[in-house]
């Protein structure tokens, strides 16, 4: 049996040591509440390490114990990390097969162009042309492939602009203007110049030449274009046109009459009339900015010539790099080669003499 005085001894030291603890406890709570009010309400941000830290600690002292002491988190958030830190460990995702391989990049890239390329496809129709072209692929696969690409399923795919210029483009026209500022004796005049231009062939039409077009004007332009004589619209079924104040009722009457229908292009959207802002851009830059026309009759010569060279001696890319209008008969390889120059020279053209 212990001695009196050594269990006495024992119970100072037990208490002196209990009372030191709690001061160093009430020491470590207080420079928590200081720090706490340096930060003045800002969101502390830990990394795992130190969630995993205090996680562990908490977890020896309890959720009443917690509440009773005061805390840089909420006891709760301090046993929710602990529970992490269990899952964590027992979790065996890392360790996991890849489960099913997912289809190689090229098939997808065949997939949604097929999709994007024919609106009317379902993912059974791309599976059969799949399988044309030896890929055995899913039906639930070609859908899980084209939802998460964004494209609507086969009925609510909009036709692409492109692809109907294409399927109509031997029966399209469309029309614009571009201005061009003349110098005269009253100083710079703004014309408006109006053109039709023919998708399929690339031909253009200069329509008309004004400084002040109206609907009068306009009127008489499209009789010229469906009239009998010198009909630029006789193969044309469509005419596609902005939203020009200047395209009026009775302009559109006249030519639905000689059965052109006429497409308005939505707001902002030059790039869906592409080949009449390729001609307006091609008529400035290689002609019509070259020089300063002085009066009328100078544009319409300026104009002029700019077709001319625009049909006959330009090649086109969407062509094939070919002119519009090729004369007859072979090429003379032994004839020599002659230079046409048109508005003073800024525009050149070679060919061999006939």
């Amino acid at each position: 049996m212990t001695p009196l005085p050594v269990q006495f001894l024992v119970v100072l030291l037990a208490g002196w040591l209990g009372r030191h603890q709690q001061e160093v406890i009430e020491l470590l709570q207080e420079e928590n509440r200081v720090l706490r009010e340096h930060l003045g309400g800002k969101r502390l941000r830990f990394t795992d390490a130190q969630r995993r830290r205090l996680a562990r600690k908490a977890k020896r002292l309890g959720r009443r114990r917690l509440r009773e002491i005061s805390t840089i988190v909420t006891p709760d958030m301090l046993l929710r990390w602990y529970r992490e830190l269990v899952a964590a460990k027992y979790d065996g995702s890392s360790r996991r097969g890849p489960g099913r391989p997912r289809i190689d990049g090229e098939i997808q890239k065949l997939i949604v162009r097929m999709a994007l390329e024919n609106p009317r496809w379902g993912y059974t129709r791309i599976r059969g042309e799949l399988m044309n072209l030896g890929y055995g692929v899913g039906r639930n696969t070609i859908k899980r492939v084209v939802v998460e690409n964004g494209i609507d399923p086969a009925g609510r795919r909009p036709i692409a602009w492109k692809t109907f210029l294409r399927a109509h483009r031997g029966a399209v026209a469309a029309t614009d203007f571009f201005t061009v500022e003349v110098l005269t004796w009253r100083g710079l005049v703004r014309y408006f110049v109006l053109f039709v231009i023919h998708l399929k062939t690339r031909r253009v039409e200069i329509a008309g030449i004004s400084v002040a077009p109206n609907g009068l004007w306009m009127e008489q332009i499209a009789r010229n274009l469906v009239d009998c004589e010198d009909r630029f619209l006789l193969d044309s079924r469509y005419l596609i046109h902005d939203r020009d104040p200047l395209v009026t009722q009775t302009f559109k009457a006249i030519l639905r009459n000689a059965d052109v229908d006429l497409v308005r292009l939505p707001v902002r959207s030059p790039n869906l009339n592409a080949y009449a802002e390729r001609f307006v851009r091609s008529a400035k830059s290689e002609c019509v900015n070259q020089v300063i026309p002085l009066g009328e009759r100078d544009l319409r010569r300026v104009v002029s010539d700019s077709v001319e060279h625009y049909h006959r001696e330009r090649n086109h890319q969407g062509l094939g790099n070919r002119l519009i209008e090729r004369s007859e008969g072979g090429l003379d390889r032994s004839a020599p080669v002659k230079c046409r120059e048109l508005l003073g020279g800024m525009i050149r053209y070679y060919a061999r003499a006939a």
